[in-house]
């Protein structure tokens, strides 16, 4: 009976998607709306994303436009975003908030590169984790009789294969993200 990898292909899907949104939030020198997914704006009483109480928009390569939908909310997402020290300048201005993305400086660079080493470290981790799982599954099957040997160690060779493919898919997304934080 041949085995089902599809919790290894499930769970691997989901490290992918963890990265990229991890990705998604290190700031470069482009205006990314998926940066502000981290700040939390009071807004009657409780904390609340950004996106939920207002529009954000591309204005321009380095600009964002956050549009409350009830302007009173402006200077909180102001405050909102000036304390979440994401290293963007905020106005406000008739229409809403702008944040300004400054240019990186080469130390700024430096970090996120290291952070985004971190974050790809900690999917690789992950990943290994997904495969001894699966590995002890397949090993448990063998003991209860359920596989021969041979088909034991068919089974690990292809999961191996598969692991590399999705750990090839996580360097392919860091050298993206390492490419676009040192252009």
């Amino acid at each position: 009976m041949p085995y089902n990898f599809s919790t290894f292909n499930t769970k691997a899907k989901e490290v992918h998607d963890w990265l990229g949104k991890e990705f998604g939030g290190l700031r470069s020198g482009r205006a990314t709306p998926a940066v502000l997914d981290v700040v939390l704006v009071e807004s009657y009483g409780t904390k609340m994303p950004i996106k939920h109480v207002a529009t954000v928009s591309i204005e321009d390569a380095r600009t964002l436009r956050i549009t409350p939908f009830d302007t009173a909310a402006s200077k909180e997402i102001e405050k909102a975003i000036t304390a979440a020290n994401l290293g963007l300048s905020v106005s406000v201005d008739d229409n809403g908030v702008r944040a300004h993305f400054p240019d990186l400086t080469s130390e700024r660079r430096t970090a996120l590169m290291k952070v985004a080493k971190e974050k790809l470290e900690a999917a690789r981790i992950h990943m290994r984790q997904i495969r001894d799982e699966i590995i002890k599954e397949i090993e448990e099957k063998e003991k209860e009789g359920g596989m021969g040997e041979d088909e034991k160690f068919r089974l690990k060779k292809e999961l191996d294969k598969m692991s590399e493919a999705e750990n090839k898919k996580l360097q392919d997304a860091f050298e993206r993200k390492e490419k676009e934080i040192t252009s």
